[in-house]
């Protein structure tokens, strides 16, 4: 096994979405160390509605501090978030993901506002978008209970489990906006922002526009379709195989008494006098068609030699009989 190979069975695929997420949160990450910018200017916190800093509610997501933090949140979105874009598309995965970081960020700075404290705490970072993300899934899901390094929890409980991982191992994480995240998840998985969201047909249109034409044509990455017919066939491709190709129908047996012989999926059907069925013996042990027709004499192959001999016993015992007339 290679390495490649091991990579590909450990790490998830790479997708456009979280490919257009990674690059803008590392070009702000390096747009920020290099003209020396504080963390005013891209962070959430009472100042998007004290002073009118919209553009905030957008930038946030992308922002870090050190370099540790942009790693850390770029991995949690590895691991949590790629399986949200399989399930909506890369169109409607970023969409939702502006989505829910600005609504989350609008709800946390309208908390901020009502501390008595000035100063705040402000946030910034993938975390908040990525427990969303989350909140949303469990949301939709069928499945009752997950698993967890192999120990079976609540699906409705893993967003709180993730929280408190990423509270302890994550620095500069703000546990009250990961709990407005988580809830802003559930509100839209329950349809409460379904006059905000974005249907499947509109997301196909746009997918066929720029930039997002530009992001299917990256080589190594993968595009999801918002069709659910296309999105299917991307990630569940058909698998037509060669005749043979497969152990079982390169050695497949094949029967040389059959007469009429036809395939079933690959294998010969014989329809040969082997496989008719085997009539019944009668209480004596013979069968009923030792001959076709007592009176004259026809028997099947099979019972030749039984009925042989049976005849010859019946010759000599019927022989003195003869002599004596």
């Amino acid at each position: 096994m290679t390495l490649q190979t091991m990579l590909k069975d450990v790490a998830p695929e790479l997708t456009c979405g979280i490919l257009a997420v990674v690059f803008l949160s590392c070009t702000l990450f390096a747009i920020k160390t290099y003209f020396s910018l504080t963390q005013v200017v891209f962070s959430v916190g009472a100042s998007v509605l004290q002073n009118g800093h919209v553009h905030k509610l957008f930038t946030y997501p992308f922002y870090h501090k050190t370099f540790t933090q942009l790693f850390l949140n770029i991995a949690t979105l590895l691991l949590l978030g790629g399986s949200f874009e399989r399930g909506v598309g890369t169109v409607r995965f970023l969409f939702l993901f502006l989505l829910l970081s600005a609504s989350t960020g609008l709800w946390y700075a309208f908390l901020d506002l009502l501390q008595s404290d000035t100063t705040g705490s402000h946030v910034e970072g993938l975390v908040p978008t990525t427990l969303a993300l989350v909140a949303v899934t469990t949301m939709h899901t069928r499945m009752a209970k997950g698993f967890l390094c192999g120990v079976s929890v609540p699906t409705m409980a893993l967003p709180w489990i993730f929280l408190i991982l990423i509270t302890i191992l994550i620095p500069h994480s703000v546990l009250p906006c990961n709990i407005i995240a988580i809830l802003m998840g559930w509100m839209y998985g329950k349809g409460w922002f379904s006059f905000l969201d974005m249907s499947e047909a509109r997301a196909s249109v746009l997918e066929k526009m720029m930039p997002f034409r530009w992001l299917r044509s990256i080589k190594g990455v993968l595009f999801i379709p918002a069709s659910t017919e296309e999105r299917r066939k991307t990630l569940l491709p058909q698998i037509n195989p060669t005749p043979g190709s497969y152990p079982v129908q390169a050695y497949a047996p094949v029967s040389s008494l059959s007469t009429t012989e036809t395939t079933y999926e690959g294998w010969p059907n014989s329809t040969d006098t082997l496989s008719r069925p085997v009539p019944p013996l009668t209480p004596h042990g013979h069968g009923p068609a030792h001959s076709f027709e007592p009176g004259h004499g026809h028997s099947s192959a099979p019972s030749c030699g039984h009925s042989c001999n049976h005849s010859s016993s019946h010759v000599h015992d019927y022989s003195p009989n003869h002599d004596q007339l």
